[in-house]
C-alpha cells in the first residue's frame, strides 16, 4: 500500500480541484446542476482516484485506478473548453487551468508507464 499523499500527481490534481472549484463558483446559477456539478465531479475524480488505487493490493489495481484517473483528467479538460465557449472563463484563467490538467495527465501517464514497467 502506497501513501497517496507522497506521490507529486496527486498534490497537482488536489490543487487543481481547489482551482477548479474557485473558478467555477462564478458560473451561472442555472449551471449549478448541470455543467458546475459535472466539471467538479470529474476533477475532484483524478485525486480520488488516485488515493483509492494506493490502497489496493497490486501495481495492475493501481494501474486501472490510475488510468481511470486519467479518463476524469480527459472529461475536465472537456469540460474547460465547454466553460470557456461559453463564456464562463476567462482567457487566463482557461489557459491556467488547462496547463494544470494537461501537466496533470502526462504526469498520471508517466507513472503509470513506471508501474507497468516494474510489473514486468
Amino acid at each position: 500500500m502506497k501513501d497517496f499523499r507522497d506521490l507529486n500527481v496527486w498534490k497537482k490534481s488536489r490543487a487543481l480541484v481547489l482551482a477548479v472549484y474557485k473558478a467555477s463558483r462564478g458560473f451561472t446559477k442555472e449551471e449549478l446542476f448541470s455543467l458546475t456539478s459535472q466539471f467538479r465531479r470529474a476533477v475532484a475524480s483524478v485525486p480520488a482516484n488516485i488515493s483509492e488505487g494506493c490502497g489496493r493490493a497490486s501495481d495492475a489495481d493501481f494501474g486501472r485506478f490510475l488510468q481511470i484517473a486519467m479518463g476524469s483528467a480527459s472529461e475536465t479538460e472537456y469540460h474547460l473548453l465547454l466553460a470557456y465557449d461559453l463564456h464562463y472563463l476567462n482567457n487566463d484563467a482557461f489557459g491556467e487551468l488547462t496547463k494544470g490538467v494537461i501537466e496533470v495527465n502526462r504526469m498520471l501517464a508517466s507513472l503509470l508507464g513506471r508501474i507497468k514497467g516494474e510489473a514486468e
